[in-house]
């Protein structure tokens, strides 16, 4: 990736106590589970996505702790109140320089093991970013029939976690797709176009997940935790057609609702997303995590946003945090910032500064 300061362009189009089956809400099987698998027993995770630290590291980016000392990114976190790490993973990313290939994904997963903190295993399916603007199909995969696709999501989703699992790291949660919530792998796998196979493509990377890790909890992931209609009618074409997930991850930006028009205020967002894991949690029979959130960081022009703003989001962030954890009928497991150690200049959600101190926004997690 050559141009770190543009993603904030993209990204504005952009069992846990029960799990859920979307055909019958029962409890899995415990037989399915070997007895010498270790779990992760995180109750309420405290998460980030870090997936660029590597890049940065290569590009002499450095981070620090309050008293000045430059610290390991991933030890940072933990010092600041995390327990989980969530990580990406793209198919084939040449042109890209392979950042987030599997590879680079196992690199950075030993080091969250290292530190005892949980796994999530986010797959893309794409060979660079999957959001809800895109979802392109790899380019090894583009000339392959629907049935031959499915064989694609499953062997990808095998390989790369038999890699984890021979370097003896056990993901606690996996995410079939990245906010699939039009669907992933267009035009096959598009919902509104395509929902039968849709859930055809998930129910393959689902079975696969389950093949290396049975107890892992695999997530469907949709954006705009505050949209209830888009998740009743995304898990709906799920469910109709037979396709399983373990836990609904929701992403949660009050900053982009409000750039979209979709909401009215910041605290209306939270508000909404909170109502939304009850409603779905209850109707799907399923624990929610909120999987990405992000607060403003950074002002327009890329510098440090003022003081109030980020005082600000340290509030939001707190809130969110306790709601999701006190709010939710016990529902909801977790809360996952992305890409946190983002310099302002980078990404506009991040939340550390230019030269890599964590800004208040992270004193939420304490």
């Amino acid at each position: 990736m050559k141009h770190m300061k543009f993603f904030s362009f993209l990204f504005s189009i952009a069992f846990a106590i029960l799990a859920c089956s979307s055909n019958n809400g029962t409890e899995p099987d415990p037989g399915l589970f070997p007895d010498d698998e270790e779990t992760p027993t995180t109750e309420f995770a405290k998460g980030a996505d870090i997936s660029w630290v590597t890049e940065m590291e290569q590009k002499g980016m450095k981070f620090y702790n309050a008293t000045g000392t430059a610290t390991d990114c991933f030890q940072l976190m933990k010092d600041l109140g995390l327990n989980a790490i969530r990580l990406r993973v793209w198919v084939n990313p040449e042109e890209h320089d392979n950042w987030c290939n599997k590879e680079d994904l196992l690199a950075k997963a030993k080091r969250t093991a290292s530190l005892g903190m949980d796994l999530m295993v986010d797959f893309h399916y794409s060979d660079w970013w999957a959001d809800p603007g895109k979802q392109n199909i790899p380019a090894a995969w583009k000339s392959h029939s629907y049935e031959q696709m499915k064989t694609d999501v499953a062997n990808h989703t095998v390989e790369v976690l038999q890699l984890l699992k021979d370097n003896q790291i056990t993901p606690k949660w996996v995410q079939v797709g990245n906010e699939t919530s039009n669907g992933f792998l267009w035009d096959m796998g598009k919902a509104d176009q395509n929902p039968k196979q849709y859930a055809g493509l998930f129910a393959a990377g689902y079975d696969a997940v389950k093949t290396v890790f049975p107890q892992a909890i695999v997530i469907v992931h949709l954006d705009n935790g505050f949209d209830n209609g888009l998740y009743n009618w995304n898990l709906d074409i799920l469910k109709n057609n037979g396709a399983k997930w373990d836990m609904i991850g929701m992403s949660l930006y009050p900053y982009w609702a409000l750039e979209s028009g979709k909401e009215t205020s910041a605290g209306q967002t939270i508000t909404d997303c909170i109502a939304n894991i009850k409603k779905v949690s209850e109707k799907y029979n399923c624990d929610v995590m909120v999987v990405e959130t992000g607060m403003e960081c950074a002002d327009n022009n890329g510098k440090l946003a003022s003081a109030s703003v980020l005082a600000e989001g340290k509030t939001m962030m707190t809130r969110i945090i306790k709601e999701c954890r006190e709010n939710t009928n016990g529902r909801c497991k977790g809360v996952f910032y992305w890409e946190p150690e983002c310099k302002p200049s980078q990404y506009r959600l991040g939340a550390f500064t230019e030269d890599g101190y964590p800004t208040v926004i992270m004193d939420a997690f304490k």
